[in-house]
C-alpha cells in the first residue's frame, strides 16, 4: 500500500478522538517457542493499517491538541550486532517513506516522553484493547503499559479506541480490493495445483506440500491463515490441522484456505472429488450448496442488514436440502449444517469489522465471506464452498469466481489432469 492509504487511515481515526488525547498503537512482539526460540513475529494488524510498518517492538503515538495532531513512532535503534543476526532494521529515512511520519524516537524513550505528557496535564489516553479481557491476553503490550499507567496515574482516563478501528476496517479502500483481487488469482493457483495433483492414495500433507509451492512461487511465504487440508472423513473436523490422513478413490478434499496480498486476506473454499468425478450423492449435496451461494450473491446488495446474510444461508439451503430429499424438517438442519456462513475478510482473516447486531447493513466497498458446509456423517460427505462477496452499488461480485466452483466447472478441469 502506498504510504497516502495509511495516512489516511489515520486521518480518518483522529476525527473520533477528543483534543487533548493520546493515541498509542502497538506492533506487538514475538512470543517465546522454546529454548532460545522465538516464534517468527507477525505485527499487530491494526498497527500495520494505520503505519504501514511491521517491525517488532514499535509504538505509534499521536498526540491530538485544539491545533491539530502531532505523530511519533519509536522504534528499535540501530544495533550492528543483533542486526548481523536477525537482520537490518528500519531506519528513519525507510520509516518515514513507508508511513509519513516523520518524528521518529527509539523505543526506550517511549516511557520517559509519556510520564512528561501526562506531568504536563495529558488525561485521556486511547489504547487498543481488542476483544480480549485482559486477563485472556496478559502478555499485550497495551494490556501491560495499562497495568503500568493505573498504578502510576490512578486519575488518567483510559479509553479503549478498539471500536473506532473495526468500524473504519469493515468498509475497503479501492486499493484494499484490488490487492484482494490479485490474492484471489494467487489462491486459485493453489488449489488448481491441489487438483492436478490428486491421485488414489496421496497424503493431505503432500496437497499441503502443492499448495504451499504455488503460493511461495509467487512470492506468497506463508499463507494468510492455516491451511485447512483434508479428505474423507477428515473433512467432518471443521477446523483440521493434522494433514496426516491419506485420500482415496470416492473421497472428497476439502480446503479451506487463502492467500495474502500487501496485507489482504481471502478465504476460499472449495470441495471436490479426489478422482475428479463426482459420485451421485456428492452432486446432489454439491449442488444443493451451490445453488445456495449462487442465490446469495444473485440477491445481496447495499442496505441488508448484516445478520440476515447467515439467516438466509441457512433457510435457502435448508429448502434445497428439504427438495433432495435429505432434511425431513427445519429441525433436521442442525445436524447437516455445523457453522455460520458469513464473516469479513480485510486485514484479518475474520476481519476487525463493526459489530452491532441488526444495526449494521451492507454497504459498498464490504467483503465477506459466503461460506456454506454441509456435513453428512451417514454417507461420508462433507464439505463447504466458501467464497469472498463484495458488495458494489447495486450489488455484489463473487471476488473469488476465478477458481472453478460448479460441479461441471471442478470436473473439466480435474478431467485435464
Amino acid at each position: 500500500m502506498d504510504r497516502s492509504f495509511h495516512q489516511g487511515n489515520r486521518n480518518a481515526l483522529y476525527d473520533t478522538l477528543p483534543a487533548g488525547s493520546l493515541l498509542l498503537l502497538f506492533s506487538g512482539r514475538a512470543p517465546r517457542k522454546t529454548g532460545d526460540e522465538d516464534y517468527p513475529f507477525f505485527a499487530d494488524r491494526s498497527f500495520v493499517y494505520y503505519t504501514g510498518i511491521e517491525q517488532a517492538n514499535s509504538v505509534f503515538a499521536a498526540v491530538k491538541d485544539e491545533h491539530g495532531v502531532s505523530e511519533t513512532l519509536f522504534m528499535l535503534p540501530p544495533d550492528a550486532h543483533a542486526e548481523r543476526w536477525t537482520g537490518a532494521r528500519l531506519k528513519q529515512p525507510e520509516a518515514e517513506a513507508i508511513s509519513g511520519i516523520r518524528d521518529f524516537r527509539t523505543n526506550d524513550e517511549l516511557l520517559p516522553w509519556l510520564d512528561k505528557l501526562i506531568y504536563e496535564g495529558l488525561t485521556t489516553v486511547y489504547l487498543d484493547f481488542d476483544r480480549k479481557k485482559p486477563d485472556e491476553m496478559p502478555i499485550r503490550p497495551a494490556f501491560l503499559l495499562a497495568k503500568d499507567l493505573r498504578e502510576r496515574f490512578p486519575y488518567l482516563r483510559l479509553e479503549n479506541v478498539h471500536n473506532a478501528i473495526r468500524r473504519q476496517r469493515t468498509i475497503k479502500k479501492p486499493c484494499e480490493i484490488e490487492a484482494m483481487r490479485y490474492a484471489e488469482t494467487i489462491t486459485r493457483d493453489g488449489i488448481q495445483a491441489m487438483m492436478r495433483a490428486a491421485r488414489d492414495g496421496i497424503y493431505e500433507y503432500q496437497l499441503k506440500a502443492e499448495f504451499d509451492y504455488a503460493l511461495a512461487q509467487r512470492n506468497v511465504l506463508s499463507p494468510g491463515f492455516p491451511s485447512i487440508i483434508s479428505a474423507g472423513k477428515n473433512n467432518f473436523c471443521i477446523h483440521y490441522y493434522s494433514y496426516q490422513g491419506q485420500a482415496h478413490d470416492g473421497d472428497m478434499v476439502l480446503n479451506d484456505v487463502g492467500a495474502c496480498w500487501d496485507n489482504e486476506v481471502n478465504d476460499v473454499s472449495r470441495g471436490w472429488p479426489l478422482n475428479g468425478k463426482f459420485s451421485e450423492r456428492q452432486k446432489l449435496l454439491y449442488e444443493c450448496v451451490y445453488r445456495t451461494s449462487n442465490h446469495m450473491f444473485d440477491t445481496l446488495k447495499p442496505g441488508i442488514p448484516m445478520h440476515m446474510v447467515d439467516d438466509t444461508i441457512r433457510r435457502y439451503n435448508y429448502e434445497q436440502l428439504r427438495d433432495a430429499g435429505v432434511c425431513k424438517n427445519w429441525e433436521d438442519i442442525g445436524t447437516y449444517m455445523w457453522h455460520r456462513g458469513a464473516h469479513h475478510v480485510g486485514y484479518d482473516v475474520h476481519d476487525e469489522v463493526d459489530l452491532q447486531g441488526e444495526k449494521i447493513l451492507t454497504a459498498p466497498g464490504m467483503v465477506f465471506c459466503i461460506d456454506i458446509g454441509v456435513y453428512h456423517e451417514e454417507w461420508g460427505i462433507g464439505f463447504r464452498l466458501e467464497d469472498n462477496c463484495l458488495i458494489t452499488e447495486d450489488g455484489c461480485e463473487c471476488l473469488s469466481a476465478v477458481t472453478p466452483r460448479s460441479v461441471e466447472d471442478i470436473e473439466a478441469f480435474m478431467g485435464k489432469r
